[in-house]
């Protein structure tokens, strides 16, 4: 799981974390920082891009850290990833370090996308029912994908459960095409 760069900035941080005894506080730092990012398109751009200088990078991130009152630890994890020029891969680095933390409680995280957001009975009825598959307490990461029109996708570790009205009406009309 953290052979890749940003599974070894996950591992690192989440080590440091853990001696600083701060896990669950950089894990909560970490989720308002992926939901910022979610709701803002600017936010996205300035993270993803390369076209954006180290200073100007920094100086962003920077305030939008302070402003959020992030944690120094985050703060500081931040500035490394902007100097290392991996900025881009800090989505992947909060699912490592999400996965991460789950693991070190004994749970697995499942990422859910649904059309529309889950109510509160919907989300325990669908970690009562992954619990049971799995074995293990489940932690929902949530966001809504209008483009599936209905239904799920879960995701939990290489496996995937595929629900959603989108794929069913795709693999209707391909099975339709092939009839033909």
């Amino acid at each position: 799981m953290t052979a890749t760069a940003a599974g070894r900035y996950a591992a690192a941080l989440f080590e440091l974390a853990g001696e600083q005894n701060s896990i669950a506080g950089v894990e909560d730092d970490l989720g308002r920082f992926q939901a910022m990012i979610d709701d803002s398109e600017d936010l996205s751009r300035l993270v993803k891009s390369p076209l954006y200088s180290v200073d100007e990078q920094s100086r962003s991130v920077g305030a939008i850290a302070a402003k959020a009152e992030l944690s120094p630890l985050v703060r500081n994890f931040l500035d490394v990833l902007i100097r290392n020029r991996r900025l881009f891969a800090v989505e992947d680095m909060i699912k490592v370090f999400r996965s991460l933390a789950a693991h070190s409680r004994g749970e697995v995280v499942a990422e859910v996308a649904s059309a529309t957001a889950l109510s509160d009975a919907q989300m325990e009825e669908l970690k009562a029912t992954l619990k049971a598959s799995v074995g293990n307490d489940v932690k929902l990461a949530t966001r809504v994908d209008p483009s599936l029109l209905g239904g799920l996708i879960v995701k939990i570790g290489s496996r995937m459960i595929d629900s959603s009205l989108r794929t069913k009406l795709s693999n209707m009309r391909l099975a339709l095409k092939g009839t033909g």
